[in-house]
């Protein structure tokens, strides 16, 4: 809505001014009395009034003063009268208003209408003033027609109250928006209408507008439409195109849109002569190289601009803030040929005096100074400011981060870049309480917070206990251990399961663990990470039920505890822009973790992922993923025969390979949807029971193409996606084959919430087995620790 000016009230002025100032004879004031205020102090009134004791006061000057108060707007009636030798203003205040109630708007938030409305000065507490309202009825219909609704109504109305006060109420009925019946472009001879429509905003009524609203006419969209047709012309080498009219139809039922352009496309011309002028700063050569276009190329604008940004990019990186560079096109129509020249004005060499910080209320400003690529008395870079931006965002504190350059007041070679951050939710607080017959009570609590007190530290407490299950962790990262960027963790775990509830093969363990974990950076993407530990785990099989080979491994090691002294390393670039919904960059990571001689078991983990996001559209980003996991043993096999009470062979059992309490698995809400947690591979079935237990395997290989749109929302922290996902686990490598592949197709949905990143999937798996545990819908609440 366009902001309207308060209009003094003339025409009353003119009614009010000869009325009540000819019948004045001049005389000199005494003493100036003002009657009618009930709101406005006599002060205001003093403040404004021309006229003082001593003066004299005829026709002309009552006149003046008359004017004066109407332009404070505050009265809908002035009187100048004389007692004696004392001067009475008498006035009528306008009234003020109490309350602004809005009724029937949904296309226009109450919020944006409220503060428009305040601009002009109609808001509660403000001086009513009809006119005024008058004003934003029309303004108001004027903003809906722009939106394609022409049949709104707009209604106001006013409620005088005591003290001279007024409610006001404006009844909105927005009516339906009306819907484009036909598009015509008239005057395309080389290019089919429908390639010309490709990127507009504005569509024929289709099946899908209910969704995608392109049919709803709107005088912007048009106008966007209309600068998109003739970019595309201009990109392809009509230097003459020319829009020559447009006209918008509108039905007589006010519902229907139809809109014709008139064109005239004129002739391709081509490229002559790229030369680059001005004040370059830096070599000509290196400025050359830049232009993307030369002779007997087809003129492209898109080109011309693109150069031109990139000419500004460069010279903004070593401090040129200001710097312009303008493509100076010369015609030449009767060769069909344009001479661009590349005017470069690099204005002067720019300094950041301070790098500030807005909207961190709760995060401490060194956690994001520490994050700055731009720093303050060094010489402005575009490059630094915007690679200091995508490192908060990927810090997973902010939902947003927006970037202001002021120029410092009183010099024009100095800038302040301000960061104003919106903080959000960087922590999961969950508590549980239930019961059932076969777990007993249930209690669970997990904390976490990646901004521990507003230091950037991680730290995370998760308890659970119920029957068959008890568990304990605690977790802290440091990322910023020493100023350089090393980064120190620390992790503790205790835990008592049964290993049934987590859809793998059952046997009881008590398992503990403590590790240290170091970060070392390398460039601006790369980090070199390096794990110690040390753990445990006490196995105990569940006779009847335990799968063999499970039992097998045990019996051939005959012990029930192994125990490990391990140590990881690994290697990680992430040029991701975002922490949690990234739509650009690249996520790669290679692990390798190792048991140290002397462990009870000796073996090897070797993991591997590399995640990309291809943004190809400002709605559609592709996500391609690929994790592919490895172990086995480089110990001794171990072989043992076991015999019965008389002597006699039973059987043979063999410990080889990864042991089974560090295999891999699959399915599950994040790794191959729509198959149950943990399920897929190799299985097994016990002595009691036909019941498929997953035994997991030594090699993993998964993938996902996911298709994600992150304009659905309003906020970065929910997102919507549609997926294929793909893979399975098998027992060793000479077990892959692509026929054992399981596959699924679905769409997702993500939502970081104040308590926890909550998924939501809807899946259908496509290649299965017949005995493969599948569920179309599958939901997790909160952070597995």
């Amino acid at each position: 809505m366009k902001r309207i000016a308060i209009v003094p009230l003339l025409t009353s002025l003119a009614l009010a001014s000869p009325l009540h100032a000819q019948s004045l004879e001049p005389f000199t004031i005494s003493d100036i009395r003002v009657d009618g205020l009930q709101r406005i102090s006599a002060g205001t009134v003093f403040t404004y009034l021309p006229l003082q004791r001593g003066d004299e006061v005829d026709q002309a000057t009552a006149a003046r003063a008359i004017r004066a108060l109407f332009r404070t707007g505050f009265f809908n009636d002035v009187k100048l009268e004389r007692q004696n030798d004392i001067l009475v203003v008498t006035v009528t205040e306008r009234p003020a208003i109490n309350k602004i109630t809005l009724i029937g708007n949904k296309d226009i938030k109450s919020e944006e209408l409220t503060r428009n409305l305040k601009e002009i000065g109609l808001a509660e507490g403000e001086t009513f003033d009809r006119l005024q309202l008058d004003r934003v009825v029309q303004e108001l219909t004027r903003a809906y027609n722009n939106r394609g609704k022409y049949n709104v109504s707009i209604q106001p109305s006013v409620s005088p109250l005591d003290r001279n006060r007024v409610d006001i109420q404006i009844d909105i009925k927005e009516g339906k928006a009306a819907k484009i019946r036909h598009i015509n472009i008239v005057g395309n001879e080389t290019f089919e209408q429908k390639e010309l429509r490709k990127g507009w905003e504005s569509d024929e009524s289709n099946w899908l507008s209910w969704y995608r609203r392109d049919d709803q006419y709107s005088r912007e969209k048009l106008s966007g439409d209309l600068e998109t047709l003739n970019s595309y012309y201009l990109d392809r080498g009509y230097v003459d195109f020319d829009i020559e009219s447009s006209q918008v139809s509108i039905s007589p039922d006010r519902r229907d849109v139809y809109l014709t352009t008139n064109v005239r496309e004129g002739e391709v011309y081509s490229i002559s002569e790229a030369i680059v002028t001005g004040d370059t700063v830096i070599p000509v050569e290196e400025m050359e190289r830049l232009v993307l276009v030369r002779p007997g190329m087809t003129f492209s604008r898109r080109l011309l601009e693109i150069t031109a940004d990139n000419m500004m990019a460069l010279l903004g990186n070593i401090g040129y803030a200001f710097a312009n560079v303008t493509p100076v096109p010369e015609v030449d129509r009767e060769g069909r040929t344009v001479k661009i020249n590349f005017f470069v004005e690099p204005g002067k060499r720019v300094q950041v005096r301070q790098v500030q910080f807005k909207g961190n209320t709760r995060t401490a400003d060194e956690v994001l100074r520490r994050e700055m690529r731009q720093f303050e008395g060094s010489w402005y870079s575009q490059a630094a400011i915007d690679r200091s931006k995508i490192r908060l965002n990927r810090l997973g504190f902010f939902s947003d981060v927006e970037i202001e350059t002021p120029a410092v007041p009183g010099t024009d070679d100095q800038v302040d870049v301000i960061f104003n951050v919106t903080e959000t939710t960087s922590g999961n607080f969950m508590i549980g309480l239930g019961y059932s017959q076969l777990a007993g009570l249930i209690t669970s609590l997990s904390v976490s917070q990646n901004n521990f007190l507003g230091t950037g530290n991680r730290v995370g407490v998760a308890v659970q206990n119920n029957d068959y299950s008890k568990r304990f962790d605690v977790s802290y990262f440091d990322p910023y251990f020493t100023r350089d960027g090393i980064s120190v963790g620390y992790n503790l775990s205790y835990s008592e399961s049964d290993y049934s509830d987590f859809n793998i093969a059952s046997y009881y363990a008590d398992s503990g663990m403590a590790r240290a974990v170091f970060g070392l950076p390398l460039t601006e993407t790369d980090t070199v990470g390096l794990s110690f530990g040390i753990d445990f785990n006490t196995i105990t099989p569940a006779w009847g039920v335990t799968p063999q080979p499970i039992i097998d491994y045990i019996d051939a090691l005959d012990r029930r505890t192994f125990n490990a002294w391990r140590s990881e390393l690994s290697w990680a670039r992430d040029s991701r822009n975002a922490y949690w919904n990234p739509t650009r960059g690249s996520y790669q990571r290679v692990a390798a973790e190792l048991t140290l001689p002397g462990s009870t078991v000796e073996y090897y983990k070797l993991n591997y992922q590399y995640a990309r996001y291809w943004p190809v559209h400002r709605a559609l980003v592709l996500l391609t993923n690929f994790e592919l996991g490895y172990g086995d043993s480089y110990g001794d096999r171990v072989t043992r025969e076991i015999y019965d009470e008389d002597g006699n062979l039973v059987r043979t059992v063999v410990a080889d390979g990864l042991p089974f309490f560090e295999n891999f698995y699959a399915g599950g809400v994040r790794s191959i949807r729509g198959f149950e947690d943990n399920t897929l591979g190799p299985y097994a079935t016990s002595a009691l029971s036909n019941y498929r237990q997953a035994l997991g395997g030594a090699l993993k290989t998964t993938g996902t193409i996911e298709a994600i749109f992150p304009t659905l929302f309003d906020t970065d922290q929910t997102r919507l996606s549609a997926f294929l996902d793909f893979g399975n686990v098998y027992r060793d490598a000479d077990d892959f084959e692509f026929r054992e592949y399981r596959a699924s197709v679905g769409v997702s949905l993500q939502w970081q919430a104040p308590v926890g990143p909550i998924v939501l999937n809807l899946a259908y798996p496509f290649l299965t087995d017949r005995d493969d545990r599948t569920e179309r819908l599958q939901f997790s609440f909160g952070t597995q620790f």
